[in-house]
């Protein structure tokens, strides 16, 4: 399987956008992308980090673990051949809310961390 890091999402409190975008975006420099229309509701920012690598920053309220965002992600070449193969192999597969033009799932490997697996259409 080929695959590259995609991005890793990191949680924030609420009411806390102002600070990270001075923080990511600001002291570290990493450039503002806008999210897709079907996550903005959520609160999420997203930066780029220059070599095609995001960081999405999410709020996360007082939820479980088992119920973190924290993850990280993988992109992949054909996101559903490899979801027939982990599905064959015993792995849950859940889905999220949708982004167009990106599949994508979770999964969780075998420590209970949180994966999601994309395949991104650059349209090369």
């Amino acid at each position: 399987m080929n695959a590259r890091l995609q991005h890793v999402a990191l949680p924030r409190p609420p009411e806390t956008e102002e600070a990270a975008l001075a923080f990511y975006g600001g002291l570290l420099g990493l450039r503002e992308i806008t999210p897709p229309r079907s996550l903005q509701s959520l609160g999420v920012l997203w930066f780029g980090i220059g070599d095609g690598s995001e960081l999405h920053s999410f709020v996360e309220g007082p939820m479980g673990q088992d119920h973190s965002g924290r993850h990280f992600c993988l992109a992949v070449e054909d996101v559903e051949e490899l979801r027939d193969r982990l599905e064959a192999a015993g792995v849950t597969v859940v889905g999220d809310v949708p982004i167009p033009d990106r599949p994508r799932y979770f999964i969780r490997d075998p420590f209970g961390n949180l994966i999601e697996l994309t395949t991104i259409d650059t349209g090369a």
